[in-house]
């Protein structure tokens, strides 16, 4: 793919000691029978596994949630160019999503979101997701599989008047996508520098929430109880880390993705093509419910 160094099949094997190539091998001829799924290279199928523990069969389910949701949620997965999409790059001077430099003692990955702007009007939600779903997949497909991940939202300066730019119906695509297709291997989702807003987004999650995830869910007021959780020197020195200024482990952040628009492009030609489904083919009302109408998700 286009300037972008990947991690190889060969160094996830040497990686992982569980990874084995005859796993891989039936993925592949599972693959073959799934004529609208798109190419799916080794080390991509190496990801899917790892997340799944090398089970196989929930590592098909993932591999399909992961294709099929990148297809029908474009606002998230589509036209992904900070340079020629003004309300991306809108999101990069309103929000930071970024990969935190250094894990957890247990060697976990940590994704760091927090506001650079703390005016409402400009927060977009959908913007601000395809955003973050940049910064994850560009570390996925160059880092590769590793220990597990932590999603850390810092809430500081978020507002009521951001809560009301969200929609149930938006949420329910986020977490739907993070539960069922996103090839990491979860262990925790903190809010940190809590305060009563979080109670509202968290009603709005609730009823998108397997228990799995309503497990990992940890709100933190103060630092004490993150250090807990997550060494505070990784963050960015605005957290209460050593890690740099926001401003600057941002701009690093967003002169990756930058660099790697052609990537992002050829990327988007990997989905789903309904017409090929075995069986009936899919539609966002089918994954997702009708905008509005909200019952819980079926998902098990």
């Amino acid at each position: 793919m286009a300037s972008i160094k990947l991690v190889s099949f060969e160094e996830e094997l040497k990686k992982n000691p569980e990874l084995k190539e005859a796993d891989i091998q039936m993925l592949r001829e599972w693959c073959e029978k799934q004529p609208h799924l798109p190419n799916i290279s080794d080390s991509e199928l190496a990801l899917f596994l790892h997340s799944n523990y090398y089970r196989l069969e929930p590592t098909k389910t993932t591999i399909d949630a992961f294709y099929t949701v990148r297809t029908h949620v474009p606002e998230f997965f589509s036209n992904r160019d900070p340079n020629n999409n003004k309300e991306l790059k809108k999101a990069t001077e309103t929000v930071t999503a970024q990969v935190l430099e250094g894990t957890t003692k247990e060697g976990y990955n940590i994704i760091y979101g927090r506001l650079l702007d703390s005016d409402p009007s400009h927060f977009v939600y959908n913007d601000v997701m395809k955003l973050q779903n940049m910064v994850i997949d560009l570390w996925l497909y160059t880092e590769g599989t590793c220990e597990g991940n932590i999603i850390l939202i810092d809430m500081k300066n978020v507002s009521f008047g951001h809560v009301g730019r969200l929609s149930p119906m938006g949420l329910k695509k986020w977490l739907y996508y993070l539960q069922e297709g996103l090839p990491v291997r979860l262990k925790g989702l903190h809010f940190m520098n809590s305060s009563p807003v979080i109670d509202v987004i968290m009603n709005m999650m609730k009823p998108f929430m397997k228990k799995q995830l309503m497990d990992m869910f940890h709100m933190h007021t103060t630092n004490d109880t993150l250090e807990k959780f997550i060494p505070l020197e990784i963050l960015p020195n605005e957290a209460g880390g050593q890690a740099g200024s926001l401003q600057e482990l941002h701009d690093k952040q967003v002169k990756k993705l930058v660099n790697h628009v052609a990537w992002f492009q050829e990327e988007e030609g990997h989905r789903v093509n309904e017409a090929l489904r075995p069986g009936k083919a899919k539609t966002a009302t089918d994954l997702f419910g009708v905008e509005g109408s909200f019952k819980k998700l079926e998902i098990d």
